[in-house]
């Protein structure tokens, strides 16, 4: 299990807070932490990005700030305050007020994510409706507005369409548009280009881009791609089996990682002429909940591994790099700068 987080720096004062977060799945083999003690800032205009393998508990992070886990998942620990309001301590009552208002979230798939059997339109003007206090007509004109403004073509025409009279890029920034038609303050994008195409993707990450900076959004942008990561982040913090392994400048990790981790990961990326050698593999595979070791979930795997990193858990220690900023690691025998 693998999870980076990735920060990009542009103002001081932190939209969201999240402190200790601790997400639990109450298993039949036994309790086993998804998210083990997250804490992390996002400022206004920032980007955060959780970047891991299917089952790293990038999106069980997301879901919990939303108090979307479900069962037998339970936050059991922590803080995630936005705009000072914990969002853990929050009924779901006065979470429906806040989701789609002051928070959204783009989702992964926009087919599950959208309701089949209601056209585009209606499903903005709801939201839209709710939390903004608008009229019928004014409802449809900001959906309207923003179909145009993410840049689907005859928006009036899609405006009236089904999820399923659209392509999945259509669909992709149809769910955009949703997500930003309320103006929220702090988003989340789960894997938003995962189902699409290299060339679709590229258009919907511009887009993107484009609209965070538009509206300053604090973003939580969840992906499996190191290559979006090194291209969108200034700095990243890279976890496995929940825990926290390394952060830093990204930049700085990907050129110089301190964690075995990092690096196995790293190595293990498909480069330009790579379809002439076989691609480098991480040892091993990821233990199931109830067989992470007591110490550095990364132990069964690791080709640096000690005897106290069995028993053991590796804090955060800070070091200055070659280039002058600030890395951590989480390591009782780091790679060599």
């Amino acid at each position: 299990m693998i999870v980076v987080i990735v920060v990009r720096s542009k103002a001081l004062n932190p939209v969201l807070k999240v402190r200790d977060l601790e997400t639990t799945f109450f298993l039949k083999t036994g309790p086993f932490r998804a998210v083990n003690r997250i804490s992390y800032d996002i400022n206004k205009g920032e980007t955060i990005g959780i970047v891991g393998e299917s089952g790293c508990g990038k999106s069980v992070t997301s879901f919990s700030l939303m108090q979307l886990v479900s069962q037998p998942g339970k936050i059991t620990y922590g803080s995630a305050e936005l705009n000072g309001v914990d969002l853990i301590k929050q009924s779901q009552g006065q979470m429906e007020s806040i989701r789609g208002g002051q928070m959204a979230m783009i989702f992964q798939e926009p087919m599950t994510a959208l309701n089949p059997v209601l056209t585009i339109g209606y499903q903005m003007d709801e939201q839209i409706k709710k939390h903004m206090k608008f009229s019928e007509k004014d409802a449809k004109d900001r959906a309207i507005e923003m179909l145009q403004l993410v840049g689907i073509p005859s928006a009036s025409e899609r405006y009236a369409s089904y999820p399923h009279q659209l392509s999945g890029g259509m669909r992709q920034r149809a769910m955009i548009a949703m997500a930003l038609s309320c103006n929220p303050q702090f988003l989340i994008a789960d894997e938003p280009t995962t189902a699409l195409d290299v060339t679709i993707q590229a258009q919907i990450l511009e887009l993107f881009q484009s609209l965070q900076e538009k509206f300053q959004m604090s973003v939580q942008f969840i992906t499996h791609d190191l290559g979006v990561i090194s291209e969108v982040s200034d700095h990243m913090l890279v976890m496995y089996g929940g825990q926290m392994c390394e952060k830093g400048n990204t930049q700085d990790i990907l050129n110089s990682p301190r964690h075995p981790y990092t690096a196995a990961l790293i190595e293990s990326r498909p480069k330009i002429g790579s379809h002439l050698h076989r691609l480098k593999t991480i040892e091993g595979s990821v233990p199931a909940p109830h067989e992470f070791p007591q110490g550095c979930p990364f132990a069964t795997r690791c080709s640096r591994v000690k005897s106290e990193c069995w028993t053991e858990k590796p804090q955060m220690t800070s070091f200055t790099n070659s280039a002058g900023n600030t890395q951590q690691v989480a390591c009782f025998n780091p790679m060599p700068n």
